[in-house]
Parts: C-alpha cells; sequence; structure tokens
C-alpha cells in the first residue's frame, strides 16, 4: 500500500545542481516561499528525457512569470549534468537547475525510486510556498509528459489556494467558471 504525497511537507535534502554555467547547493530550503516543480526523470543521455527537458525549458518562461522555480532531478551526478547541458542542443536550453541525485535520497523521499535500476520513475511534484506537495504525478519509463498540461495544473493550484472555498472542475483554464461547493450544488452537476 502507498501513501498520497498530497498535503505532506517536503522533506530535507541537500544536492549539488548544474544552473546557468555553475555548480550550486540546492536544499528544501530553497523551495520555500515560492511555488516548485520537482521534476524526476530516469537519466541523461536519454531518449524520453531529453524530449520532456526540452518541453520544460519551451515553457519555463512562462512558469518564471506565476512565480514558479522548476528542478529537475535524475540520479546522475551534476557533472553529468553539465556535460549533457554542453552537448545537447535540447538540453542546452535549459535555464533551471538541474539537480544530481546520485544516492537517490531525493527520488526516495518522493516515492519514485526504482532501486533495482539506480534511476527514478518520470514524477512531477508541484509545492507550494509552504513546502506542502499538491500535485503528484508518476510515470512509467516510456511515457513522457507535457508542460503544457502541468501549467494548467499549477494555474488551478495557484488560483485555489488564493481562493478560499472556490475548487476548479476537470480541465478548467484561467477565466473559466469555478465551484463553490456547497449542499445546493450535490446532485445538480
Amino acid at each position: 500500500m502507498t501513501t498520497s504525497l498530497i498535503n505532506t511537507k517536503l522533506q530535507e535534502f541537500k544536492a549539488t545542481a548544474f544552473h546557468n554555467g555553475d555548480f550550486i547547493d540546492v536544499t528544501d530550503q530553497d523551495l520555500l516561499g515560492k511555488w516548485s516543480v520537482v521534476f524526476f526523470y530516469p537519466a541523461d543521455f536519454t531518449f524520453v528525457c531529453p524530449t520532456e527537458l526540452g518541453d520544460m525549458a519551451d515553457h519555463y518562461a512562462k512558469l518564471q512569470e506565476m512565480g514558479v522555480e522548476v528542478y529537475s532531478v535524475s540520479t546522475d551526478k551534476h557533472f553529468t549534468h553539465k556535460a549533457w547541458h554542453d552537448t545537447s542542443d535540447t538540453i542546452g536550453k535549459i535555464q533551471f537547475p538541474m539537480i544530481g541525485d546520485p544516492t537517490g535520497r531525493i527520488s526516495r523521499n518522493f516515492g519514485v525510486m526504482i532501486e533495482e535500476e539506480g534511476v527514478a520513475l518520470r514524477g512531477t511534484f508541484v509545492i507550494n510556498p509552504e513546502g506542502e506537495i499538491k500535485v503528484a504525478e508518476v510515470h512509467d519509463l516510456g511515457i513522457g509528459r507535457s508542460a503544457a498540461e502541468l501549467l494548467r495544473k499549477i494555474q488551478a493550484a495557484q488560483y485555489v489556494a488564493d481562493h478560499d472555498g472556490e475548487v476548479c472542475p476537470a480541465a478548467w483554464t484561467p477565466g473559466e467558471e469555478t465551484l463553490a461547493p456547497s449542499l445546493d450544488l450535490v446532485g445538480k452537476i
């Protein structure tokens, strides 16, 4: 039986990331005070991973406008992230921190570590400024993710956080109607 991470607090971690040409330390504390996405992928220099990271890079400016920082994580070392960034046009577009998790601690904290393979599943976690996980999505290795759909989920999470008593229905996008759950709505939708 697995336990959901939704509404749980971010666990402590400290790691090294490759970010904008430098190696930097990143801790759980860096994720507090803003919306964050922790984006796990299996490994550098692979097949589906660069398509996902490239897609995320293409949406990064919009995420930044929304006050969201992205942290990609794999069990590779930060040196490998630099080598990949320096040799791939797709990965070279990335401006967000690429965290190395060679011990698998962060991957285990989020429940995405595949112990037998030493890599992480494709896990996407949206964390609010208080350090609570609000969106958790995990894919099998062969199933790529969409940054556009993630963006919509973050918009919904931010809306709900800012509008107490309102919820976002399926496929909601900003500007559409929301719902205010009440006895009057039961059986009416």
